[in-house]
């Protein structure tokens, strides 16, 4: 990576308005569906409808990552312990070209500020096993036996608010 890149400058924002979303989506599908060969009918779910979406785009408006809050009882559907107050992260990604300058932990805390203003205690996840030490470097536990998410080993893990 050239020393430009590593001055990246972006914003990360939720993301409201269709443009937003559809620039989120667009993430997911390069980074789940085409990269990491996730079946694309899989990666798209009811949840996305009512989930809080963040995306970070770049200055010039390209979209560089994306992440997803569930809340209440789609968050309930998919924590450790049925807990509706605790939120559920998830479709973390981050396109190739922006991995390695902070882009991920910026959209992690924004996803925690969206929990905090929904009045949650925590966040849980589900960690591909290769990430758990950026979750963990994020203050993340992990818990629980490892399992596999669309053929891919993760581990569940939360993080206190």
């Amino acid at each position: 990576m050239s020393a430009p890149d590593r001055a990246l400058s972006y914003v990360v924002r939720v993301a409201e308005d269709p443009g937003d979303r559809e620039a989120c989506f667009a993430v997911r599908k390069d980074v789940f569906v085409v990269e990491q060969k996730v079946p694309e009918d899989i990666e798209y779910d009811a949840y996305d409808a009512d989930a809080v979406h963040v995306l970070a785009v770049r200055a010039d408006g390209v979209p560089l990552g994306t992440g997803r809050l569930l809340h209440g009882e789609a968050a309930a559907a998919k924590n450790g312990d049925g807990d509706p107050a605790v939120g559920s992260l998830g479709r973390l990604a981050v396109t190739a070209q922006a991995r390695g300058v902070g882009v991920g932990a910026a959209l992690v805390r924004a996803v925690e500020d969206a929990a905090r203003a929904r009045g949650l205690t925590a966040v849980d996840l589900h960690a591909q096993t290769h990430a758990l030490g950026f979750y963990e470097r994020l203050g993340y536990e992990a818990y629980g036996p490892e399992f596999p998410d669309a053929g891919i080993p993760h581990r569940a893990m939360r993080r206190a608010l």
